[in-house]
């Protein structure tokens, strides 16, 4: 299961989706998400689930990355689903058995939030798998650069961001080898009840957080000897330029929310 994240992972390519401004990517993911939480019904959805899946055609990168992106959140997508069937009441009675009742208008709902949740994190991952994070830092320094004349730390907002990405896979892999040690040294993590399993990851956890503290400590000496003072005066390597296939990527996104707006209108009438 752990080996399962991607979250955070950069996969290098030279796909139309690769080679976009990360600007533009940025701008991309958060009309896609405006496009998931606007859309009232499954149909709305599916204009999200093709959207999504020319995305990842696009960008080549592999159908069974997304699917390990999602693994991980199986229960959090249960947990929901299961919420919205029990706890919504209107509708047509499906199954009714003392205080249990079911409507289809609760399993609808339940396959509609479980669907917006998959798409979500979808979406939102090819952003990450499709940039990496020193042109993601960049972009997002960018992006929030309007606000340095109010004094904000865009850059070191911008810094700290990446470099939380950057480490999910690190910590991921920090922690898959203490799982692997510890039961090696007979640690049982599995059997048992809930209490019994959450005692059981102390020994994970205590670990986990020491290489944290000294992985960030050896980052901010490398930083130190490196002369790093933040982004005054800073020069970048690669500057950040829009092309013709940035605005028409835009455009397309743009030309999908519309579609998703105007089935909820039509739904709707």
């Amino acid at each position: 299961m752990i080996k399962d994240i991607t979250i955070g992972q950069f996969f290098p390519g030279k796909s139309i989706v690769h080679r976009l401004d990360p600007r533009i990517k940025l701008l991309i993911t958060v009309l896609y998400i405006v496009m998931l939480f606007v859309a009232d019904g499954l149909a709305g959805l599916g204009v999200g689930v093709v959207f999504m899946l020319l995305a990842f055609l696009l960008s080549k990168i592999p159908f069974k990355l997304m699917l390990k992106s999602i693994k991980p959140l199986v229960p959090i997508i249960l947990f929901t689903g299961i919420l919205n069937l029990f706890f919504i009441s209107s509708g047509t009675p499906v199954v009714e058995w003392h205080f249990i009742k079911i409507t289809d208008q609760g399993i609808k709902t339940m396959i509609f939030m479980a669907l917006r949740i998959i798409l979500l994190i979808c979406g939102t991952s090819l952003l990450t798998y499709t940039t990496s994070p020193i042109t993601l830092t960049d972009a997002i320094e960018r992006i929030l650069s309007p606000l340095k004349i109010i004094k904000f730390p865009a850059h070191e907002i911008a810094m700290m961001m990446t470099i939380a990405l950057r480490f999910i896979p690190t910590l991921i892999e920090e922690t898959d080898k203490i799982m692997s040690a510890q039961k090696a040294r007979g640690a049982d993590m599995e059997s048992g009840n809930v209490f019994h399993r959450a005692k059981a990851l102390i020994p994970i956890l205590i670990p986990l957080f020491v290489s944290a503290f000294r992985r960030a400590e050896e980052l901010a000496l490398a930083m130190e000897c490196r002369c790093y003072h933040g982004g005054e005066g800073r020069t970048r390597l690669k500057q950040l330029k829009t092309a013709p296939r940035d605005y028409i990527a835009v455009a397309a996104t743009v030309l999908f929310l519309a579609a998703v707006i105007a089935l909820n209108r039509l739904l709707a009438s």
